[in-house]
């Protein structure tokens, strides 16, 4: 399908629309903690998890604009987005939101984008994705060598679309191509950048360190709102990123996930293990599937199950027969969950938290902070066992770490 585009009426239609910090300030509400788009991940039971715990904006998982784009596949469009059900991108519940896109075909992506610039408060486009499905897709990061393209996808946006364009993007080796590659973004028309502070190489056990100080020099180089994504784990991690990047904002990817109260405010504690960051985390698993059985919105069983390994983590490698039953659970996949559909999941979870609350009292009258120990490898804290925390892969020997933390 060719897209007509009438350029005197779009040239009018982007320079009426908010742009940068205007947008960000007076629509987005000036956001300071924003959860990644995280493929099978953050779909909307997450999302309303996440709010509830001080998430002030969040992205859809990808979408594939090349598969939205045939209107034909009904099923697949709608794991992608519900549009039907209604709750996706709803003005009281679930924004602010930005969708996600990833592709490499200008006429595709817009087709996509208009689809659901109703429904969302911006559309932005993926150029980070380091996986080897970007790679064989051309799309993510691996599209970072066709400055050609990657204009014309994001301006194509900018011109035809009622909402704004933003970017999500990766580091190169060097600051000088970095700060000249995010100028190009602005240029193209994206009005907030998120700087990953990773190069395309890292992932997975070679994932390393984020480089703070190229988002830094990003920041200082445009005009538009930037956001900071890598090596946020704890709370104080957020404190330090806003400091020593300068961002606007700090994104979370795993960190949120395994922590869904990354973003919590602090209240007043003797330790410094704060239980509303830190809550026990089959109360979380519990509250997640509470959200899920409540919705029309069908949550996919990988992304169920998905989070509750991740969220219950710390007590999993303890709790090896709940792990393995948790493993073993099979959910039909038809409809949205309903008569007890789910129950094999909060049976899980109700017995991991009578576990989880039998050592928290074992632990009672002591300080959290006397329970806390240090991983070797990393420097970083590992609380107790029974509290939602971070989760970091174990480097390789060869990586170097620092001296006192992981992230620092």
């Amino acid at each position: 399908m060719t897209i007509a585009i009438d350029s005197t009426v779009n040239s009018e239609l982007a320079k009426r629309k908010l742009a940068g910090y205007q947008f960000y300030r007076e629509v987005l509400g000036s956001p300071k903690y924003v959860v990644a788009p995280m493929v099978d991940q953050s779909e909307l039971a997450w999302r309303r998890l996440s709010r509830r715990y001080g998430v002030q904006l969040i992205y859809t998982p990808m979408i594939n604009a090349k598969i939205w784009a045939d209107s034909t596949n009904k099923v697949i469009r709608t794991a992608f987005f519900d549009l039907d059900a209604g709750e996706e991108g709803d003005p009281t519940t679930d924004r602010p939101l930005i969708v996600q896109f990833c592709g490499n075909d200008p006429e595709k992506l817009l087709k996509s984008a208009k689809a659901l610039e109703g429904r969302c408060d911006a559309v932005d486009i993926n150029l980070g994705c380091p996986q080897e499905i970007a790679k064989k897709g051309k799309y993510g990061a691996f599209l970072q060598d066709d400055w050609e393209l990657i204009y014309k996808l994001i301006n194509i946006l900018h011109v035809n679309l009622s909402i704004p364009v933003t970017a999500k993007f990766r580091v190169f080796t060097t600051v000088e191509k970095t700060v000249e590659y995010a100028k190009m973004l602005e240029r193209a028309g994206a009005q907030i950048l998120t700087c990953h502070g990773r190069i395309r190489e890292q992932r997975g056990q070679n994932a390393g360190l984020a480089d703070w100080s190229k988002i830094r020099a990003v920041k200082e180089a445009v005009s538009v709102p930037v956001f900071a994504n890598g090596n946020v784990l704890f709370q104080s991690d957020i404190e330090d990123c806003l400091r020593e990047t300068g961002c606007d904002g700090v994104m979370s990817a795993e960190g949120q996930l395994y922590n869904a109260a990354l973003f919590s405010v602090t209240e007043h504690t003797t330790s410094s293990i704060s239980p509303s960051q830190h809550p026990c985390h089959a109360d979380l698993a519990l509250e997640y599937l509470d959200i899920v059985k409540s919705l029309k919105t069908r949550t996919a069983v990988s992304a169920i199950k998905g989070h509750l390994f991740k969220i219950m983590r710390p007590a999993l490698s303890r709790e090896t027969d709940l792990r393995e039953r948790l493993g073993k659970i099979v959910i039909k996949k038809t409809g949205y969950y309903s008569d007890g559909a789910l129950q094999p999941y909060v049976d899980v979870c109700l017995e991991m938290k009578e576990r989880m609350d039998r050592d928290a009292k074992q632990s009672e009258g002591k300080n959290l902070d006397e329970l806390v120990t240090i991983d070797e490898a990393t420097g970083l804290r590992v609380l107790p066992h029974w509290l939602a925390q971070p989760y970091w892969r174990s480097p390789k020997p060869t990586v170097t770490l620092g001296e006192f933390s992981l992230f620092r």
